[in-house]
C-alpha cells in the first residue's frame, strides 16, 4: 500500500480511537452522563479497551487471508497504545472517583472484591507491553524475546474478559459478545500456526524435489 494511503489510514485509526473518549468529554461538559457518572465513565473506558483489545487481535488471522493485507501490521501497535490507554484511564476511574485515591479504600477493594484484583492484573500485564512497545525496545531486547514478551497480550485478553464477567451481576449477558470474539481469536492461532508449517514443509519437499 502506498505511503500516503498509509498515513492517511493512521490519521482515520487515530480519530476512530479518540472518538469514544471525545465523546465522554462532550457528554460530561453537557452533564449527559445518567444518573451515575462514574460509571458510565467506567463502562466506556473499559468497553473501548477491550474492543480495541480484539480490534489488534485480530490483525493477524485478517493479514493471514492474503499477502495483500500485511500492511495492517503498522497499525498493531497504535492499537496495543491505546488498549493500555483505555485501561489506564478505566483504572483511574476507579482510583479517583470510587476510591478517591485513599490507600485505605484502595486496600480494601484488592483484598475484597475480585473483579477489581483481576482488573488490576489485566493493567499490569498490559504494562510491560506499553513499556516495550518502541522499535529501540525490539532492538535492545531481540526479536525473539520480544514476540515472548508480548504473548502476555494473549493472558491480559484473558484476564480482561474474567473482569468483565466477575464485574457484571449474576445472568448478565453482556461480556458473551467479547468472550465470543476473544475465543475465537485466540483459538484460530494454532490453526493458522498449523497452516503456516504445512506450508514451510511442503516447500522444502518442492525444493529437495527439485535438487
Amino acid at each position: 500500500m502506498k505511503h500516503s494511503y498509509l498515513v492517511v489510514l493512521k490519521i482515520l485509526v487515530w480519530i476512530g480511537c479518540l472518538c469514544p473518549l471525545l465523546l465522554l468529554a462532550y457528554r460530561a461538559v453537557g452533564n449527559a452522563l445518567g444518573p451515575d457518572p462514574s460509571a458510565e465513565i467506567a463502562s466506556v473506558t473499559g468497553l473501548t479497551a477491550l474492543w480495541l483489545l480484539a480490534s489488534g487481535l485480530a490483525i493477524t488471522p485478517v493479514r493471514s487471508l492474503s499477502p495483500r493485507l500485511n500492511w495492517l501490521i503498522r497499525f498493531r501497535r497504535l492499537l496495543g497504545l491505546f488498549v493500555f490507554f483505555y485501561a489506564t484511564l478505566h483504572m483511574l476511574t476507579w482510583l479517583g472517583l470510587y476510591a478517591g485515591f485513599d490507600l485505605n479504600t484502595i486496600k480494601v477493594d484488592l483484598t475484597k472484591r475480585r473483579f477489581i484484583i483481576m482488573g488490576v492484573t489485566t493493567w499490569l500485564l498490559l504494562l510491560p507491553l506499553a513499556a516495550t512497545s518502541t522499535t529501540w525496545a525490539i532492538r535492545k531486547m531481540g526479536g525473539k524475546n520480544w514476540n515472548r514478551l508480548h504473548k502476555l497480550v494473549y493472558v491480559a485478553g484473558l484476564s480482561a474478559m474474567v473482569h468483565y464477567w466477575w464485574k457484571v451481576k449474576p445472568g448478565v449477558l453482556s461480556p458473551a459478545p467479547f468472550t465470543l470474539v476473544l475465543l475465537l481469536l485466540l483459538a484460530v492461532r494454532p490453526v493458522l500456526a498449523w497452516v503456516q508449517r504445512r506450508k514451510v514443509q511442503a516447500a522444502r519437499r518442492a525444493r529437495a524435489v527439485i535438487g
